[in-house]
């Protein structure tokens, strides 16, 4: 598996090869993304990812950010990552520091109540673009997409997802249960370094045939 390891900021190079292990009971819950996945590659399909949380504050746009990561280090094509929640909120400040530690460029394009910025992995590759929205914005695919529940609230309070051609479920715990605790910075670190771990499972799971 061909990575794109020269071109990647090399603090956020040094995070991801230092990243947590992922459990065989986290495996089980992360096939049927790679699954997904997989389908989407071999039909020569675009891989379209919407995560989905209840707010798209905190764990979805750590999601939609390590995978898109994670498809350019495996060089993994035609994978778009997107966010949103069942209501706008702001993507969460602590968030954006967490990603900045991580070893992603970070721009604040505006301000306000629910600020806009563009998150960078590498140099010569396109910005993400982070901003919290519904999932069902403009801003996101409107069909043939998979839908990746990142909480559990979300998951129960949405049983459909119009124009999802798949639903998976991989929740994760908030760290935003930790807000304003001593415990905050190393919380949202640990969330931001477990799911970027199983989206380079996710990632590095995926064969590409030639």
């Amino acid at each position: 598996m061909k990575t794109q390891t020269s071109t990647l900021f090399s603090e956020l190079q040094e995070t991801i090869s230092s990243l947590p292990t992922v459990s065989e009971e986290r495996k089980e819950v992360l096939q049927p993304l790679v699954n997904y996945i997989q389908e989407k590659l071999d039909n020569k399909e675009a891989i379209n990812l919407n995560f989905i949380c209840t707010h798209n504050s905190r764990r979805s746009h750590l999601s939609q950010v390590w995978a898109q990561t994670m498809a350019y280090y495996y060089q993994i094509p035609n994978v778009n990552t997107y966010s949103g929640g069942t209501e706008a909120t702001a993507m969460n400040p602590t968030v954006v520091k967490t990603l900045v530690d991580n070893g992603f460029k970070i721009q604040q394009l505006s301000d306000g109540t629910n600020p806009i910025y563009a998150v960078k992995y590498a140099d010569n590759t396109p910005s993400i673009i982070g901003f919290s929205k519904k999932y069902d914005d403009d801003f996101n695919p409107t069909s043939a997409f998979g839908a990746i529940m990142t909480c559990s609230q979300a998951d129960e309070g949405c049983p459909f997802i119009a124009g999802a051609d798949k639903r998976i479920p991989v929740t994760y715990e908030d760290p935003k249960l930790y807000d304003g605790t001593p415990s905050e910075k190393e919380k949202y670190l640990e969330r931001s370094l477990q799911i970027a771990s199983e989206m380079q499972y996710v990632f590095s799971s995926i064969k590409i045939n030639l």
